[in-house]
């Protein structure tokens, strides 16, 4: 598929001065049977745009003939060597059948537009997260970011390898709760309400980052923002995925 091929949504992302490479891959991973890590060469990317927390690219994959996109997290950027890699909640879809298939060597279009970070000011006294499979990069990379800072995690699992994922936590600095994903979202929705307000109060400056299926985080981001009163500049919420029969289709993994 050819740059002159990524549909109306290519011919957007370019008015908007998204700009375009190539990566080749050097090799991949197989993390749990339902996430799958792949390394690429960065085409001049790191070179080019340089590099920030929970930094994301747009892949362009052939589907059935048509051009198809998702957003994906860089993970472990190293702009000297030109290298990184992108994880892959594994499902149905043109996406995932390609991060099962690709070998060192198959190359990928990917389109840098919309990306970037704001470091939340005063840093926070305490990292309120929720996320889940699709947005664990994101996750490890904002925890990444600020290191000696405390965090909660609420994070929906789907599968029992779920267990497995690579969290970059420290048991000493970081609290994981663990919230399997029951009634499209809801009971992580009741969890974080239930647990949410006592530890943002406590953090005096508190952040709260909002990474799962859009329903879930468009709930959550109006919870914090409306009942709790949190400025909107202490709150991140992005939805990574729609809810497809329950199948990750979005940023997954972004």
């Amino acid at each position: 598929m050819g740059r002159t091929g990524h549909g109306w949504e290519g011919v957007v992302l370019k008015l908007f001065r998204g700009r375009d490479f190539t990566f080749t891959v050097t090799g991949a991973e197989q993390v749990t049977a339902h996430y799958r890590r792949v390394g690429f060469t960065d085409g001049g990317l790191l070179a080019a745009a340089g590099v920030h927390p929970t930094m994301w690219v747009r892949l362009w994959f052939d589907n059935a003939g048509k051009p198809h996109q998702r957003a994906y997290t860089l993970v472990d950027p190293d702009p000297e060597a030109g290298t990184f890699s992108l994880e892959f909640a594994l499902h149905d879809g043109a996406a995932s059948d390609w991060a099962r298939s690709c070998a060192p060597g198959d190359t990928i279009e990917a389109t840098l537009q919309g990306t970037g970070f704001t470091a939340p000011e005063p840093v926070p006294g305490r990292l309120l997260v929720i996320g889940d499979a699709a947005s664990l990069p994101a996750v490890n990379s904002l925890l990444d970011a600020f290191p000696a800072t405390p965090a909660t995690l609420w994070f929906e699992t789907v599968h029992a390898s779920d267990e497995e994922l690579p969290l970059r936590t420290d048991g000493d600095l970081h609290d994981v709760r663990r919230v399997p994903r029951q009634d499209a979202g809801a009971a992580l929705v009741a969890r974080v309400r239930e647990e949410l307000p006592a530890l943002a109060a406590a953090a005096g400056a508190p952040y709260v980052w909002i990474a799962c299926d859009t329903a879930t985080t468009r709930t959550l981001a109006s919870y914090v923002r409306k009942d709790l009163a949190l400025p909107k500049e202490r709150v991140h919420a992005l939805g990574y995925w729609r809810p497809t029969r329950e199948r990750a289709e979005g940023l997954a993994a972004g």
